[in-house]
């Protein structure tokens, strides 16, 4: 395993240069194009702290790993930390008020199961070795169907507000006229799987049949383990995006008011409203 894993990747001074030049030019190029909402340089210094602290984070659990997997209580705990770290990240990506918190349902209602049920048909067993890695990627997978559930439903709830009022007018509840909206834009969240399941083999080789020929598995083996993941990966976005998308339409997952987001654009709409306001004509006056 270490020699199959040192000759495609060997952890020398090569390597972190090759790291520190890669990071260097993907800074530099969002810096320079301006890839940034304001068109500033705010998204490569986010691309920067991000390499950086993937470095830090992964250098802290290949330490700890060994630890975590045979630990009776490390493993619950880690466990734990991976589901709240991925709500507090799915929560904040999505909103900025209080109600980000909501992320934890459709998190967990498209993880959990299936974790469960892998552990009683005996598929995985439940030793850290291999529960870590498949959780992960199954709430990985949950993290990122539900961010872009979330962002594209409340994108559009606001772009098509109208038409939300305009339904409420006709006499539909505001639970059925927003999901009619949302829906459409939320489904956009399962598009990277079905790509990445119809591609698979043919564009891309993913990361676990990669790993399995590494340790030396063979193909039909990698390949079997790899079409779980896949097909693993599709229920658990079908299941958070379905929840988000119920979750935005209730209200219950909401984006504040531009004001309120941006105090200090609130300041200045609340500022351009007070002088444009008519003179006060009363007596007097």
């Amino acid at each position: 395993m270490n020699s199959a894993s040192a000759a495609l990747l060997p952890v020398d001074a090569a390597l972190g240069w090759i790291l520190a030049v890669l990071l260097a030019a993907a800074v530099t190029v969002v810096a320079v194009c301006r890839l940034s909402p304001d068109q500033g340089i705010g998204r490569g210094r986010e691309v920067l702290f991000a390499g950086m602290r993937a470095a830090l984070q992964l250098a802290v659990v290949s330490a700890a790993i060994g630890w975590v997997a045979h630990s009776p209580a490390g493993l619950p705990a880690f466990l734990l930390l991976m589901f709240a770290v991925t709500v507090r990240t799915a929560g904040r990506r999505i909103t900025t008020d209080g109600t980000w918190w909501w992320t934890a349902a459709p998190i967990a209602a498209g993880v959990m199961p299936l974790v469960g049920l892998l552990l009683a048909t005996g598929l995985v067993p439940p030793r850290g070795i291999t529960l870590i890695p498949i959780t992960g990627i199954l709430i990985g997978g949950a993290l990122t169907a539900t961010v872009l559930a979330g962002r594209q439903s409340l994108a559009a709830l606001r772009l098509r507000h109208g038409e939300v009022e305009a339904a409420l007018a006709l006499g539909m509840l505001e639970r059925d006229a927003r999901i009619e909206i949302a829906r459409p834009a939320a489904s956009e969240a399962l598009v990277p799987g079905l790509d990445q399941t119809r591609t698979v083999g043919l564009v891309t080789l993913p990361g676990a049949f990669v790993g399995m020929l590494l340790g030396g598995a063979e193909p039909i083996t990698a390949g079997a383990v790899q079409l779980f993941v896949l097909i693993a990966l599709m229920a658990v976005q079908a299941a958070a995006t379905a929840i988000t998308l119920e979750l935005i339409a209730r209200a219950r997952i909401t984006a504040p008011a531009a004001h309120e987001d941006d105090p200090a654009r609130g300041r200045r709409l609340r500022r351009r409203r007070r002088d444009s306001a008519p003179p006060d004509r009363t007596l007097g006056g």
